[in-house]
């Protein structure tokens, strides 16, 4: 039987997690630490399918303990549990390699919901490392329209950061001015990941008007409003098992922002007018070309998109940057 490890330095908590949780998922075993240093000496001795664990603690914080664990066993699946006044630390647990992170005081349903969505995501990964070979093979593979043409250190930067995080499913921002070469990062990203085989499905986000964005994105049903004559698919469910670049990021409407927050938390969307939950499993990759931090401070964009999207940040440097690629390119 596959076991869940519990890290938390308040018995109290840890007792309520582990009482919730067992009634939920009763094809797994629990095991409770009452602090980090115990969480890492469990994690030596054994696999575990999951681990929930709070970030501050005695004598090894739950941010030391991801870093070690992760050092130890890369493919550990980690959930992590903040006060508010830890979100930042929570935030970057997330760029160290955490699935998620949840805000005491604990919503359950919001935390129920994380754990079976990093369980999945855990079995389809186990899935997917009987297709490593096949993909190796895959990886050499680039079409032609999308390859990144240079042998500039800053071009060569970008092509390390992306084999690094193509083989994750961590979200990824990538910012730079118009025509740097955002969108072929993006297809770099896709055709190295072992999502290759799915869809790579794109949006621009600033060329949809802002009254139609959540239907392109989500779908929408037959007479949800003037004009919808017939079922819509979302783009979000056409990428299903594969990926969703969002193009622009930046100049999508608040009310878009936050039903794209709601599908990245819970992994699930609603097209327009009906009440049905739809279960995707999508990579998100995001683009812009504006500065996120006037965005956010002029509340234009939202801060906890922001983090969630921006997990991993690749910057595509302008062509004056790196001008010996002029030659090549021509």
């Amino acid at each position: 039987m596959q076991k869940i490890l519990i890290v938390e330095d308040e018995k109290a908590i840890s007792g309520v997690l582990h009482s919730i949780l067992s009634d939920e998922l009763t094809d797994y075993e629990f095991v409770i630490a009452d602090d980090g240093l115990e969480g890492y000496k469990q994690i030596e001795k054994e696999d575990f399918a999951l681990v929930i664990s709070d970030i501050k603690m005695p004598k090894l914080s739950g941010t030391e303990l991801l870093k070690q664990s992760l050092a130890l066993k890369p493919e550990s699946t980690f959930i992590m549990i903040s006060g508010h006044a830890d979100i930042d630390s929570a935030v970057s647990c997330l760029k160290d390699g955490a699935y998620d992170f949840i805000s005491k005081p604990i919503d359950i349903n919001r935390l129920i919901t994380s754990v079976k969505n990093a369980l999945a995501k855990e079995t389809l990964k186990k899935e997917n490392k009987n297709l490593q070979t096949e993909n190796k093979t895959l990886k050499k593979k680039v079409n032609k329209k999308y390859q990144m043409i240079g042998e500039s250190a800053a071009l060569k930067k970008i092509q390390e950061m992306i084999e690094k995080v193509a083989v994750s499913d961590a979200r990824v921002l990538i910012t730079g001015p118009n025509g740097a070469g955002k969108e072929l990062v993006a297809h770099a990203i896709h055709n190295l990941s072992e999502r290759s085989r799915g869809p790579m499905v794109e949006v621009n986000c600033a060329a949809i008007p802002s009254e139609l964005i959540e239907s392109e994105l989500f779908g929408h049903v037959k007479g949800s409003f003037t004009g919808a004559i017939k079922d819509k698919q979302g783009k979000f469910e056409q990428a299903n098992g594969g990926t969703i670049f969002l193009d622009e990021i930046g100049d999508m409407s608040l009310i878009a922002q936050a039903k794209v927050l709601r599908a990245l938390q819970e992994s699930k969307v609603s097209p327009v007018g009906s009440d049905k939950e739809i279960k995707v499993d999508v990579r998100v990759l995001a683009a812009t070309n504006k500065n996120m931090q006037t965005e956010i401070e002029a509340g234009r964009f939202r801060e906890d998109l922001y983090h969630r999207l921006s997990v991993i940040e690749i910057y595509v440097p302008p062509l004056d940057e790196r001008k010996e690629d002029i030659s090549l390119l021509v």
